[in-house]
């Protein structure tokens, strides 16, 4: 799918839709032909958070034409009258198709980098304007390519553990906006406090983080007590920073309580927190590390779908949700005994879209060849560790694929 935000004051009211309606990630609003009478139709899905979109790949030549035109009147600022009654001259059939340009993609490697030389010297100089431009670039990454972003961040806590901590305050950060605007349908203005709070959790410890990720052997009693204590020292860190957040502040000082029940029942910040407790438990069970193979994707969920006293967790329950049982950039066995990776999110958690880097026969695949994984013949049968897939792909070729 190609997907491009409509403007919604260019559709007519009254009048059958020249193009089906979806939502950013491709699921299905408004049938072709399905007339829309009032404005309130519309605000039922803007209210929620769903961007309005169009499939220019599944549109015809006169529908491309139209949405081209539009898009010129609305850059060049015409009026709502002059948008809602143009009309297709002959000519702009063979117009060139003009779609509203998406920022570039970050450069992942260079992004990861970043964030670990950032995270790692807390008391450099601005450090809370490198943190919010971080925050920035991944909050424009996500809102864009929330697919890609899942996949390049996964994919490099895959490959790459010696900037672990960074690269996992970075999945949390995405794993839990991505929860929050789709499932749970929190106000944007959450977000900030939210993924400041992800990408600063562990900003007592970071370099610890990544020396445990590299570790073999048992924990010391010193480093035991380091994690017990991380929490509150984060805390205190950022407060010696300047930071007077409240939300963000108590999401850190508490991403580590163990507090079941519903989050109507916390206060604001205490949400946050459990978001966070729940996405950096299911994360941390998939990145790999030197002592240990990741866990399967199905055990790793069951952990944040069940809280501490096995009941359904609303928290973990709008994380697998919103980002798959199985998200991309993770590895996956099908039926067919092929070997993919995930590139993008399917129509539910468990039936994602793959691409093929070992066939049947157990040799690297030629091509990529790209499965729907809601089809019989190419279910998923299991997760697998990244380890295990003995091709090795770089990043760029998956997301071109994205």
């Amino acid at each position: 799918m190609n997907l491009v935000e409509v403007n919604i004051h260019s559709i007519k009211l009254g009048h059958p839709l020249p193009f089906e309606l979806r939502t950013e990630r491709g699921v299905l609003l408004a049938h072709k032909g399905y007339v829309i009478q009032t404005r309130g139709e519309f605000l039922q899905w803007t209210s929620r958070g769903i961007t309005i979109c169009i499939d220019m790949d599944a549109s015809d030549d006169r529908q491309r034409a139209y949405m081209g035109k539009l898009h010129d009147m609305v850059r060049s600022e015409r009026t709502l009258g002059e948008i809602q009654n143009v009309k297709i001259a002959p000519d702009d059939l063979f117009a060139s198709n003009v779609r509203p340009e998406k920022p570039d993609r970050p450069d992942w490697v260079v992004l990861q980098s970043r964030a670990n030389g950032l995270l790692r010297d807390a008391q450099g100089e601005d450090f809370l304007g490198r943190l919010d431009k971080l925050y920035q670039e991944l909050r424009e990454a996500l809102h864009h390519h929330p697919d890609a972003t899942l996949l390049a961040l996964n994919h490099l806590a895959a490959t790459e553990t010696r900037m672990y901590s960074a690269t996992h305050a970075m999945v949390v950060y995405v794993v839990c906006s991505l929860a929050a605007r789709e499932v749970l349908q929190w106000p944007t203005e959450l977000d900030e406090a939210l993924g400041k709070a992800a990408l600063t959790m562990n900003i007592s410890m970071t370099a610890l983080q990544d020396q445990l990720a590299q570790q073999s052997q048992a924990l010391t009693v010193a480093q035991i007590e380091a994690i017990e204590q991380h929490a509150q020292r984060s805390f205190s860190a950022l407060l010696s920073l300047g930071v007077t957040d409240e939300n963000w502040l108590l999401a850190v000082r508490h991403h580590h309580d163990r507090a079941p029940g519903p989050l109507a029942g916390k206060t604001l910040p205490l949400r946050l927190a459990r978001l966070i407790q729940r996405a950096d438990m299911f994360t941390s069970r998939l990145a790999p590390r030197v002592s240990r193979t990741p866990m399967s994707t199905s055990a790793a969920m069951q952990g944040c779908y069940f809280d501490e006293e096995q009941q359904v967790d609303e928290a973990g329950a709008a994380l697998i949700k919103a980002v798959g049982v199985y998200s991309p950039g993770l590895y996956v066995r099908l039926v067919n005994n092929e070997l993919a990776v995930v590139i993008q999110r399917g129509k539910n958690t468990s039936t994602p879209r793959v691409a093929v880097l070992v066939n049947r026969d157990g040799l690297p695949a030629g091509t990529m060849m790209l499965r729907d994984t809601a089809l019989p013949q190419y279910k998923i049968a299991a997760s697998v560790p990244q380890r295990e897939v003995k091709v090795q792909v770089p990043l760029d070729r998956l997301l071109a694929l994205v």
